[in-house]
């Protein structure tokens, strides 16, 4: 799944124009990611300050 990093996110949005579901919420000061994520990671190879990461799955 993906992940927020939110002191590296300065509020850009280029995360939220790349999001096909339509789930990355952007306000002012805040940013988070709700429920429907499809993990698609557009968000992750978008985003200028590395902000957005996936979680590592264990096997």
């Amino acid at each position: 799944m993906i992940y927020l990093i939110e002191e590296r996110c300065d509020y850009c949005g280029v995360c939220v124009s790349v999001c096909v579901p339509n789930v990355i919420e952007l306000k002012e000061t805040s940013i988070k990611i709700l429920d429907g994520c499809t993990n698609c990671k557009l968000c992750i190879y978008v985003c200028p300050f590395e902000a957005i990461k996936e979680n590592e799955r264990r096997v």
